[in-house]
């Protein structure tokens, strides 16, 4: 139905940056609500930023003024841009989308999770 492909992890060193792409594809009617989770190992997955249809954003204290989320509607895409990266973020970080479908109703949809490293 709805399909959410990540891309843009790898290995960074500490202070560097990273941008992370989720592209939506399938029976999309509109997009809600697109995000960024990430989940430490051992832990709960958390929430990281959000961004709404109206623009309106909010992020985790922890990457607040290191982060920054943006939306590209007409492509159906979300990007997570990281600066000033540290260890600490090191972790899984999953795409996460409210999308309404052409034939359904209003559904949450992952990405498959894409690793990120900070270390030197």
């Amino acid at each position: 139905q709805v399909q959410l492909v990540e891309s843009g992890g790898g290995l960074v060193q500490p202070g560097g940056s990273l941008r992370l792409s989720c592209a939506a594809s399938g029976s999309i009617f509109s997009i809600s609500t697109m995000g960024w989770h990430r989940q430490f190992p051992g832990k709960q997955r958390e929430l990281v930023a959000i961004i709404r249809s109206d623009g309106n954003t909010n992020f985790a204290d922890s990457v607040k003024d290191r982060f920054t989320i943006s939306r590209d509607n007409a492509k159906n895409t979300v990007y997570l841009q990281m600066d000033s990266l540290k260890p600490e973020d090191t972790a899984v970080y999953y795409c996460k989308m409210v999308v309404r479908t052409t034939t359904r109703g209003m559904g949450q949809y992952w990405g498959q999770g894409t690793q990120v490293t900070v270390s030197s």
